[in-house]
């Protein structure tokens, strides 16, 4: 849907071009070559088939965070200082992997394993354990591994990247898998912080998951009778994605134009710091958004509570209006985020 809108913050990310498509998987990525607003955030889509491994690899300046919209993943990382991790995560929970740490995606399901990754950076780098090792001549891995090199001869090895692999045999999960782990965090088990009947937000960020450093993420539904309020977030960009529904968005450029779009599943958005904005439900179904963030605790400013900072005669003098024709705002001295709509939904262009 966005792509028929020309808008210069929508990009489709289920309809980009793939980086790696074949009958183990599928990656599709939008970076700032192909969605040229984006700063300091990119997004990336990763399906595996049953068996498939997203190979071993990192990311030389980007931390990443992702969440499983389905399937169950077994997902090993290995850290600064020797320290080891692997666990699963199924859809709905979430996993954080800090920029430079080692670590694959693993399907280890029956059906197929869909995840949405966002990087702190809006050009991630990426090395290859395979690569890696092609840089090397048999001789350096040898001495590496106190082998002779006629060991690493029958590897064919180059600096390329197969980016997805198929495993041989049954997948191997340590019986620890399962347990809790500070790079794994359960969203959707959450009881959202902020519920109202006609919307609800679950939170990803370092007040409840202490690993994130660079990123966190915002888990949002809202139904057709609710509304994100209009707002900015003073000094954090953010980049969402269209899991479930319709919505309209409005953005506010420092050039005065407004840029209104509909987006739909699949769709990924981004919105500068401190750009003003608002999301609503088009139609009659509930939305589900991945809204993710620069900041592991990202802040924002809402059209409701900013109306309380200022006195009438200012606001009236703002908007250029007499004291009895200003509407009767009300003292709001903790912005909702949330709201209720009160008014027919205005007709969709």
């Amino acid at each position: 849907m966005s792509e028929s809108t020309g808008s210069r913050h929508v990009r489709s990310l289920t309809g980009a071009p793939k980086q790696h498509d074949s009958e183990l998987g599928s990656i599709s990525r939008l970076t700032r070559d192909s969605f040229p607003i984006l700063a300091g955030l990119s997004i990336k889509r990763l399906v595996l088939e049953p068996g498939s491994i997203r190979e071993p690899h990192w990311h030389a300046n980007a931390d990443e965070i992702g969440y499983a919209i389905s399937g169950t993943v077994l997902i090993s990382i290995l850290d600064n200082g020797s320290t080891f991790s692997s666990f699963t995560i199924s859809a709905g929970q979430m996993f954080t992997i800090r920029s430079g740490s080692l670590h694959h995606i693993e399907n280890i399901g029956d059906d197929a394993a869909e995840i949405i990754v966002a990087f702190s950076h809006e050009r991630p780098e990426d090395f290859s354990l395979h690569a890696a090792f092609g840089e090397m001549t048999d001789a350096v891995l040898g001495n590496t591994y106190d082998l002779d090199a006629s060991a690493f001869a029958p590897i064919k090895r180059d600096t390329s990247s197969p980016a997805i692999v198929k495993r041989t045999g049954p997948a191997v999960i340590p019986d620890t898998a399962g347990f809790n782990n500070p790079h794994k965090f359960d969203i959707e088990a959450q009881n959202p912080p902020l519920h109202h009947p006609y919307a609800y937000v679950k939170l990803a960020r370092s007040q409840f998951w202490p690993s994130l450093e660079h990123l966190s993420m915002y888990s949002l539904t809202i139904a057709d009778d609710g509304m994100r309020e209009p707002h900015w977030h003073p000094t954090t960009a953010e980049m969402g994605y269209v899991h479930r529904g319709h919505a309209r968005m409005s953005i506010l450029d420092p050039d005065g134009t407004v840029d209104t779009y509909v987006v739909g599943p699949g769709d990924t958005y981004f919105v500068p710091k401190a750009y003003p904005h608002q999301i609503e439900v088009i139609g009659d179904e509930e939305i589900h958004f991945l809204i993710f963030f620069d900041q592991p605790t990202p802040g924002d400013i809402g059209y409701r509570a900013s109306l309380s900072a200022f006195s009438r005669p200012v606001l009236a003098a703002t908007f250029g209006v007499d004291l009895e024709t200003l509407p009767e705002f009300p003292f709001t001295p903790n912005d909702p985020l949330l709201v209720a709509k009160r008014n027919p939904t205005d007709p969709v262009d």
